[in-house]
């Protein structure tokens, strides 16, 4: 059994997707259909920076949702048939794109908006994230409790293999830092990150996306999607609406969502879309089960060996 897993916001880099959008039509087509969508040329975006406009939050996420799109496109149309899919934070977007629940140009749309709100939902300077690692989440939770002094500071991101992102106040996050390393965690480090995202300072921008979502038309999943809400596989348009309204401020549950795929049987997994940083924790929470990413035309081969197709160009 197969999942795809759909990377999120971290992922970019200038020049990707260039390479699956010069060998492959159906991926050339995925990023001429954002554009337009967009009405910006998005693509020249991904494909030649510079790399302050898309590290803008408004910019990065329609791009990587566009190249995650455009290489699942690829392997779709060369018989690659999941039978689960899940994202980490956007990415769940490009996984009900996949699914069918969503539309391209209508996730593209939206997830400029997305990448709005969050931005705008918190002066710049004023949020902060931080990675805590070797240390167990709730430990985790227990440091950012005792550090909170009246302000926001939670865990964003559970991710799994010993890694916890925090997110919330600058202070807040900064005493919740200290306070892991008495602990025990073996590393606490400050993330460059334009927002304190996953966290419930991200409340105005949960509510700005609502009626947006409410307004989209959404269909059931072809393919269930686990959500990084509640780790569990969303099978109907309204439960999937849901899960991408509260994702906003609630934490991406992703090493839950890993022990749910790997609970329903998945033997394999491949990352679709920019980076290998989902690919990276599936290793380490999964160590047995087989792990391959697909972002450029070179991985083509090592997919389709784990997938057992013939993928070849």
């Amino acid at each position: 059994m197969i999942a795809v897993l759909f990377p999120g916001q971290g992922s970019q880099k200038v020049g990707m997707g260039l390479a699956l959008a010069e060998a492959f039509p159906e991926a050339r087509a995925v990023f001429d259909e954002a554009d337009a969508a967009l009405g910006e040329p998005l693509s020249r975006l991904c494909f030649e920076g510079p790399d302050e406009q898309l590290l803008l939050t408004e910019n990065t996420q329609p791009a990587i949702l566009t190249v995650s799109v455009a290489a699942w496109r690829v392997l779709a149309s060369r018989g690659l048939q999941p039978s689960r899919l899940a994202g980490h934070s956007l990415g769940e977007y490009s996984a009900h794109v996949a699914a069918g629940t969503l539309d391209f140009a209508d996730a593209v749309r939206i997830v400029r908006h997305r990448g709005q709100y969050m931005q705008e939902a918190v002066p710049v300077g004023q949020g902060a994230m931080a990675a805590i690692l070797g240390l167990e989440t709730a430990l985790v939770e227990q440091a950012c409790r005792e550090s909170s002094d009246g302000e926001v500071v939670s865990p964003a991101n559970i991710n799994g293999a010993g890694q916890v992102v925090i997110a919330g106040t600058v202070a807040a996050v900064e005493r919740a830092m200290a306070r892991a390393r008495a602990l025990g965690a073996r590393r606490a480090i400050a993330l460059p990150v334009s927002a304190p995202f996953h966290c419930a300072l991200m409340t105005p921008a949960e509510r700005r996306l609502a009626p947006e979502l409410a307004a989209l038309a959404m269909h059931d999943p072809a393919i269930p999607v686990v959500a990084n809400v509640d780790a569990q596989p969303k099978l109907r348009a309204a439960d999937a609406r849901d899960a991408l309204v509260r994702q906003v401020s609630a934490p991406v549950r992703w090493e839950d969502v890993m022990h749910r795929l790997a609970s329903d049987g998945v033997t394999t997994y491949v990352e679709v879309g920019p980076g290998t940083v989902l690919a990276g924790l599936a290793r380490k929470i999964a160590r047995e089960t087989p792990v391959v990413s697909f972002g450029s035309p070179d991985d083509l081969d090592a997919v389709g060996r784990v997938a057992g197709l013939e993928l070849g160009v």
